[in-house]
């Protein structure tokens, strides 16, 4: 499984043949520079809410792409309107197997509306089990106790976790949150691109390593492969 970078909480994952991007914020991202959204190529995108820095470049990769969107019943009616033919929608507590793996959909403590303003539906998560790995897209998230939930039905290679606080959960969260899913593998996400998520990265790896977790922070653009 390989796994790209594309700043704040996108990430492109290559599983099985099929390339699944999450949560879209590349545009508008200063830290994204360099990153065309019309040179990606995906067959699926997923988002966990309809907060702008996560679906900005959903509608033009979608259409580009012709990408099934894959997220709550509020979000994929939202984008139906706008022409989106390739809809999925799930909600919480819902799984279903895709050609790329199954997707269980999973609480998340936030909220979700559209630029607009229009009602987001429930912010969401996902367990995603494809041929040979099983991983957590949290979104953005508090730490919840329903979150040992999961390590009840799945074992995780991995989890991408959000750690820049304000919004979200930060670092010391993030890694009870590790815990609670039963993975010591943690890729953080949702810091650094805005002031109010800005964190120091050489705590937050010391607060891992003293809680033997191993934090991966990405740089912008960077592949990595999870075997």
């Amino acid at each position: 499984m390989r796994i790209q970078y594309l700043g704040h909480s996108c990430f492109l994952v290559e599983t099985g043949g099929f390339r699944v991007i999450f949560d879209p914020f590349i545009s508008p991202n200063p830290l994204a520079e360099g990153i065309k959204v019309e040179d990606l190529e995906v067959d699926y995108v997923i988002l966990s809410h309809a907060h702008e820095d996560h679906v900005f470049d959903a509608e033009a990769i979608l259409k580009k792409c012709e990408a099934t969107l894959i997220s709550n019943w509020e979000i994929c009616t939202y984008y139906s309107k706008k022409g989106i033919e390739k809809v999925h929608p799930m909600n919480q507590g819902g799984k279903w197997s895709f050609d790329f793996g199954t997707v269980k959909a999973v609480g998340a403590w936030h909220s979700s509306s559209f630029a607009d303003g229009t009602y987001g539906g429930n912010p969401m998560g996902f367990v995603i089990e494809t041929g040979d790995k099983c991983f957590y897209f949290a979104g953005d998230t508090a730490l919840s106790y329903d979150m040992r939930l999961i390590s009840d039905q799945y074992h995780l290679d991995f989890a991408f976790l959000p750690i820049g606080d304000n919004f979200t959960m930060d670092i010391r969260d993030a890694v009870v949150a590790a815990n609670y899913v039963g993975t010591k593998k943690v890729i953080g996400m949702h810091y650094d691109t805005f002031p109010y998520i800005e964190i120091d990265q050489i705590e937050a790896d010391m607060v891992a390593r003293r809680a033997e977790i191993d934090l991966i922070l990405m740089q912008v653009k960077q592949t990595i492969e999870i075997k």
